[in-house]
C-alpha cells in the first residue's frame, strides 16, 4: 500500500486558508497513492475553541476531505472536530476512495495538560477500519502514551496503526520513541503524522514517520512541508508475527 503523509503548517483556526494550502500540496500526481494521512485537527491546529470549530457530519470540513478522496480516488485519514449533539469530539476520520465515511475514531485520551478534557468529550471505544486486506487502528496524538489502547488493536490483529497529531518540539523525542515502541511491541506498521510551524507559544517540527513491524524507521521527515510518500507491505507484518509469535503470549490481566 502506498502512503502519502501530509506534513504542513496550518494557519490558526482558519479553515479556508488551510484548505487552499492543502490543495496546493496535493497538486501533484497521486494516481498511485492508496492512503493520504493528515495531522490532528488538520484544518485548524490544536485549538481549544471547540464550539467554534466543531462541525456535524454535513459540515464543510467533512465535505472538503470527501471531495478530495473521491476526485483523487484514494483513501484519507484526517483529523476533524465533530459536533455530535451535545458532545464534541477530537476525531480521526477514515474516508474511502469513493468519498464515503468508513470510520470515525473519537480520541479516548484528551490531553488534560492543555485542558483538552475541559473542551472535548472522551471517546470510549477503539475503531478498526479497513482498506482491502489491511486492518487499521486509529489513534490521535496523546493516545500514543497509552500502550494499553494499542494492545486492544493488536488483539484485533491490526497490521497498521495510525496516529495523527499536533506534537510539540519540546517533547518530540518522546513522539519518536513511542512510535517506534508501539511498532515493536505490537509487531505492526505504525504511522505518525504530525504538523510543523508554530502557534506563537508552541513550536512543531513534524517528524512524521513510518515504522515497520520490527521497529525500523522507513521514513521520518523533520521540519519540511509537503506530501511524503512511502510504501508498506502486509506480508512483512505476517512474516514478523509468524517468525516471532510474541503476540500469542499476551495476557490482558
Amino acid at each position: 500500500m502506498k502512503l502519502g503523509l501530509i506534513q504542513y503548517s496550518p494557519v490558526w483556526e482558519d479553515k479556508e486558508k488551510n484548505k487552499k494550502q492543502i490543495l496546493n500540496i496535493l497538486s501533484t500526481d497521486l494516481s498511485s497513492v492508496d492512503l493520504l494521512i493528515f495531522p490532528e485537527m488538520a484544518l485548524t491546529g490544536f485549538s481549544m475553541n471547540s464550539k467554534l470549530i466543531a462541525e456535524d457530519l454535513n459540515g464543510d470540513s467533512f465535505s472538503f476531505f470527501k471531495n478530495i478522496a473521491k476526485e483523487k480516488s484514494l483513501n484519507i485519514i484526517t483529523g476533524i472536530v465533530l459536533n455530535e449533539g451535545e458532545q464534541i469530539y477530537n476525531t480521526a476520520v477514515h474516508i474511502n476512495s469513493i468519498g464515503e465515511i468508513i470510520s470515525i475514531y473519537k480520541k479516548i485520551h484528551p490531553f488534560t495538560y492543555s485542558t483538552e478534557d475541559k473542551n472535548y468529550n472522551a471517546g470510549t471505544q477503539i475503531e478498526v477500519s479497513e482498506i482491502d486486506e489491511w486492518k487499521i487502528g486509529l489513534t490521535v496524538c496523546y493516545d500514543l502514551r497509552f500502550p494499553e489502547l494499542y494492545r486492544f488493536y493488536t488483539k484485533q490483529r491490526t497490521e497498521l496503526i495510525v496516529n495523527i497529531a499536533n506534537w510539540p518540539v519540546d517533547r518530540i523525542e518522546h513522539w519518536r520513541c513511542l512510535l517506534r515502541a508501539r511498532a515493536i511491541e505490537n509487531q505492526c506498521y505504525v504511522v505518525g503524522v504530525n504538523r510543523v510551524g508554530d502557534t506563537g507559544n508552541i513550536k512543531y517540527n513534524g517528524w512524521s514517520s513510518v515504522y515497520d513491524s520490527m521497529g525500523n524507521e522507513i521514513i521520518g521527515i523533520e521540519n519540511e512541508e509537503g506530501i511524503f510518500f512511502t510504501e508498506i507491505n502486509i506480508v512483512d507484518v505476517k512474516k514478523t508475527r509468524n517468525s516471532l509469535p510474541f503476540l500469542d503470549d499476551i495476557k490482558m490481566i
